[in-house]
């Protein structure tokens, strides 16, 4: 490439990617603390030649349309990218690209603090303590559920869901997984057990979700499917929102079908349903599966190198729409 690209970052990120980046291009910044409105999206990406974007960030025709024909490459700041509309990019020849591997281990280890902290009760306890109401040991006070031994169903057999199946041997469960097909690399390193998804819910102690969202996927976890659960069950979403029926869920825990649930994500997201907070047996996070230190550092490096590596004519590592390069 004959000239430095301009780069559109549409948060701050950790100084070494912006580092990295300013090696090679010239570099625009969000200067706010918060995501940018749609106007400020649209206005900011004129005329840039790459995008690094969040995964709060929609990208659809009329960013296109708005970042001109002049843009190459949105890279993604996430190892999911629903939030962009892949068809329109490899319409228009532009590259798209996540950041996987990197946040496995974050991701999976999420997904695990809220299985123990639902079935422990810890926030619960968390607040009681913090409230000065400990007056002593008590036999009966924030009894919960033993993880160990127990029958644990994975809905996804990705890397994260890969992951956190390798966790779940250091505890002796027992493993059941369901996906488009079976999984026989899985099936050697985890001993899981392939079954179809009713079987898996109505044998499950736990059920943890690691799909990503797709048209097949929406709803996947609605009223039908928690009332085939345990009443005694856990379900733990750290993928993303829509993938359950909140309003479902809702339901079933208000009226005992299940007995809790842990949540990163929501499916209106960053909204949530308000009587999500009166509930004792749901823990909600605010979407931070891949807020570690090193997960999201690399994240960030390797959404620049995918930027430098199409700059110089180069095909990006971890494209997702590889039909562009027949454009």
């Amino acid at each position: 490439m004959s000239r430095r690209w301009n780069v559109y970052v549409t948060r701050m990120l950790p100084k070494p990617i912006i580092d990295l980046l300013k090696e090679h291009c010239d570099v625009e910044l969000n200067p706010y603390d918060r995501s940018l409105t749609r106007e400020e999206l649209l206005k900011e990406v004129r005329g840039i030649d790459a995008v690094l974007t969040m995964v709060t960030d929609a990208i659809d025709a009329e960013v296109f349309d708005a970042a001109g024909p002049d843009c190459k490459i949105f890279a993604n700041y996430a190892v999911g990218y629903n939030n962009i509309d892949i068809d329109e990019a490899t319409k228009r020849g532009i590259m798209i690209t996540n950041t996987p591997d990197v946040l496995t281990n974050a991701a999976s280890e999420i997904a695990w603090a809220l299985l123990f902290a639902v079935a422990r009760r810890i926030v619960e306890a968390d607040k009681f303590t913090r409230a000065g109401m400990y007056k002593g040991w008590d036999p009966g006070l924030f009894v919960g559920l033993e993880v160990t031994e127990k029958t644990h169903g994975i809905i996804g057999t990705g890397r994260i869901g890969s992951s956190f199946a390798k966790k779940a041997k250091g505890f002796d469960m027992k493993i059941l997984y369901n996906d488009i097909s079976r999984n026989e690399r899985f099936e050697q390193e985890t001993g899981a057990v392939f079954v179809d998804k009713e079987t898996l819910l109505k044998e499950s102690d736990f059920v943890s979700l690691h799909v990503p969202l797709l048209e097949s996927t929406r709803h996947l976890i609605g009223k039908s499917e928690l009332k085939m659960m345990k009443k005694t069950a856990i379900l733990i979403n750290a993928a993303r929102g829509p993938i359950v029926d909140e309003k479902a869920l809702i339901e079933a825990l208000k009226t005992g079908g299940i007995a809790g649930a842990g949540l990163d994500v929501f499916e209106r997201e960053p909204e949530f349903d308000p009587e999500l907070t009166e509930l004792d047996n749901v823990v909600m996070l605010p979407h931070i599966g891949s807020a570690t230190i090193e997960a999201r550092i690399n994240m960030g490096m390797i959404a620049a190198r995918n930027i430098i590596a199409a700059m110089n004519g180069e095909v990006p590592k971890t494209l997702v729409n590889t039909d562009v390069l027949k454009k």
